[in-house]
């Protein structure tokens, strides 16, 4: 058992640090366990593959003016009371270290009672930062943001839609492909789990010359794959399938990539259109993809590779491709979400 944070229990960003690693790694997997039971799939569900500590990259960050001070962090549990964050062991160095950086530079920006939201990911070239604030974006509003946090190595800052400043376009590499993600773009919270589940996705798919990889997002599997395969990927945010289609067509030694704009919990991929592949990928938000899977299940396709941020969706799709004579293999957890009630999976079917 870790040393809990000097801000547990009061934070609600952890809710599980005081539990021995033993019993917290058999709790995050009989989550997976109980939801599978649940909707009556019978699965293997394999040991569960953990992100380290100081990996998560990705943070929406509470802001709130005191009269002692600018206070930053995550909300205490079951309450708006902000914990102002100087210790945490989940985010990234960089990323912690920014939000020092932010208390003391934005204090004086802030008035009193004054509150707002700040989402931040850490790329490869930078931070990619968006506020929630009920400010409007005034001439003197860009220049106090601008002297306040240039320098902090914020490579973009929005305030809603509206650009404050970007002195670099924030770049991931997924694949070994450069991506430049547009405002408010999804990544994985951390780069181990987002390794271990496209080793997971490419391992499943194989030999499959032919994938189409639905809610595809920024190609965090569209991109790996196409070092070997053809692949058509969908995604209803056009923004985000434009960032792929860029990098696809820059990327080098990558087999050809599409890409369709397509809304697939209204229009999901027909049988017919499913029957041109060898291998269908899906990693949809967290309402699932039912709609997808009935077509699936009535389809020829026979190896879809399923991850998901929510086991209970996750199984209620995983019953549907097993009542039309898909055998789900072992179902991986991976702990993304350390010390939270949240857990990722990968479940490839086969047929």
């Amino acid at each position: 058992m870790m040393t809990p944070c000097r801000h547990f229990p009061a934070c609600g960003g952890c809710v599980s640090q005081d539990i021995p690693s033993t019993e917290y790694l058999a709790g995050k997997r009989d989550i997976v366990v109980a939801a599978l039971a649940k909707a009556g799939v019978k699965a293997e569900v394999g040991d569960l593959i953990q992100s380290p500590l100081h990996s998560r990259r990705r943070a929406v960050l509470k802001l709130k003016s005191l009269p002692e001070g600018l206070h930053i962090g995550f909300h205490a549990a079951k309450s708006h009371t902000i914990i102002d964050m100087h210790q945490c062991d989940i985010l990234t160095p960089g990323l912690f270290a920014l939000v020092g950086k932010l208390r003391n530079s934005l204090e004086p920006i802030f008035g009193v009672g004054e509150s707002a939201e700040l989402h931040v990911t850490e790329c490869d070239n930078g931070f990619d930062a968006a506020f929630r604030w009920s400010r409007n974006l005034t001439p003197a509003l860009v220049t106090a943001l601008s002297r306040a946090l240039g320098g902090l190595g914020i490579a973009r800052l929005l305030l809603e839609k509206n650009t404050v400043f970007e002195d670099a376009a924030p770049q991931v590499t997924l694949g070994g492909v450069a991506v430049k993600p547009p405002p408010h773009a999804f990544l994985q919270p951390t780069k181990e789990g987002e390794a271990a589940l496209q080793q997971m996705v490419l391992a499943f798919t194989g030999k499959a010359k032919m994938v189409a990889d639905l809610f595809c997002g920024l190609g965090t599997f569209a991109l790996p794959l196409a070092a070997r395969a053809k692949v058509h990927a969908v995604e209803g945010d056009k923004p985000m399938l434009a960032a792929l289609a860029a990098a696809a067509k820059h990327g080098k030694g990558l087999k050809p990539v599409t890409t369709e704009v397509r809304d697939l919990f209204k229009a999901p991929l027909t049988v017919l259109e499913l029957n041109a592949y060898d291998a269908v990928v899906l990693d949809p938000p967290r309402a699932g993809a039912k709609a997808q899977c009935k077509a699936l299940a009535a389809s020829k396709i026979r190896r879809v590779a399923y991850v998901s941020c929510d086991p209970a969706t996750f199984a209620r799709d995983a019953a549907i491709l097993a009542a039309a004579g898909f055998v789900p293999g072992i179902v991986t957890p991976v702990d993304q979400f350390l010390f939270s009630t949240n857990i990722e999976v990968m479940g490839g079917f086969n047929r």
